[in-house]
């Protein structure tokens, strides 16, 4: 097949599975055409099968804001003619969706372009609930030949917060094992936690419904029974808030702020534990990759988390900002170290018996083939 992936190449969970796809399907020899205003952060060597395609954006004066939107479906459709693509497949609804079914309104008298469209999460919880966006993400989804969302969480929002009469198939997200494995990872570490305390790790865009700083109160609860830090990995709008309340709470030799990292899956195996303690999370990708490296996870019961994470067997779960059951929870699994190690052989197996890349990417071609023959 040739297939036309658009995704936010940003650091960002939509956009690392839609790249991860991309690489998997090209790897299996199917042909890939990346479209977007910039390289997928994850697209960061070459891989056979793969191609880029940036969308450029006017600067003409008279336009105040970039049109952007209108420019993606341009080059959607100079893309999909001479490349002859069989299907685009965008990852996130806005804009995404509806600069896709404008580039498929302009090639109908010369091709049936496919359309498909995965659902990710705030596209439809947050931004695409906007009284500005709504009718436009409703009839983006309905125009689509095919759609998918990741968890079931995120597709019963979408059908009941738009009124939808389309089918959704659940397909979830998914990591590669391989990759995603525990490791001795000592000398890393030493160097995050040098007098041997405990580590928990947080990864996140730190926007607010990440509730970065319960971690931070997670933790000050933590360290009065538990030596430990915390090491929190990414940044964002939240990010300014979480450094002052360390320093309110005189946390700063206990709190490590990485910012952005490539390297995961070194800082996941010098983990304890995992803290994803959101507001909203369709799926949860951050988690499945400290499962995959056997870590057990602590996150509150939100969205698709529970589709995910196993209370009592691979993680515990609390309710949104119970810092006190957050914080008893990890506690048990820091000092028990017979039932840590079996939460963590519990979290590496479910990942690997549910989400790997293996399982999932077929359930994707699957559905490829189900569109392109209807």
């Amino acid at each position: 097949m040739k297939i036309g992936i658009t995704c936010y190449p940003t650091y960002g969970g939509s956009g690392v599975v839609a790249t991860e796809l991309g690489k998997a399907l090209a790897k299996q020899g199917h042909e890939i055409h990346f479209i977007s205003y910039a390289l997928p952060f994850r697209l960061n060597n070459f891989v056979e099968n793969i191609v880029f395609h940036e969308v450029e954006l006017s600067s003409y004066p008279l336009f105040e804001f970039p049109l952007y939107s209108l420019a993606l479906a341009s080059k959607m459709v100079e893309v999909a003619e001479y490349e002859k693509l069989d299907l685009l497949h965008v990852h996130y609804a806005i804009p995404h969706a509806s600069s896709a079914y404008l580039a498929k309104q302009m090639l109908k008298s010369r091709r049936n372009l496919k359309v498909i469209t995965t659902l990710h999460g705030t596209d439809i919880t947050l931004a695409g609930l906007e009284p500005s966006f709504l009718p436009l993400v409703k009839f983006s989804i309905e125009e689509s030949d095919g759609v998918t969302a990741v968890s079931r969480f995120l597709k019963e929002k979408t059908l009941t917060n738009y009124n939808i009469n389309k089918e959704i198939e659940v397909i979830p997200n998914f990591i590669d094992t391989e990759i995603y494995k525990p490791k001795q990872n000592g000398c890393f570490r030493k160097n995050l936690a040098a007098k041997g305390e405990k580590i928990m790790v947080h990864i996140s865009n730190f926007r607010i419904v990440k509730r970065v700083s319960d971690t931070i109160r997670i933790l000050e609860k933590i360290i009065k029974e538990v030596p430990a830090k915390l090491i929190l990995v990414g940044d964002g709008p939240d990010r300014s808030e979480c450094e002052r309340l360390c320093r309110e709470l005189h946390l700063c030799d206990h709190v490590k702020f990485l910012g952005k990292q490539d390297g995961l899956v070194e800082i996941l195996n010098s983990a304890d534990l995992f803290l994803i303690p959101s507001q909203s999370e369709s799926f949860g990708l951050a988690a499945l990759e400290a499962m995959a490296c056997g870590i057990p996870v602590i996150s509150s019961s939100v969205g698709g988390l529970p589709e995910l994470i196993r209370h009592n067997e691979t993680g515990f779960i609390a309710e949104i900002g119970d810092i006190e059951r957050m914080a008893k929870y990890s506690i048990d699994l820091l000092t028990n170290e017979k039932k840590h190690k079996l939460f963590s052989e519990n979290a590496r197996k479910r990942a690997v018996e549910n989400f790997d890349i293996s399982i999932v990417l077929p359930q994707y071609i699957n559905f490829y083939n189900r569109i392109l023959n209807s």
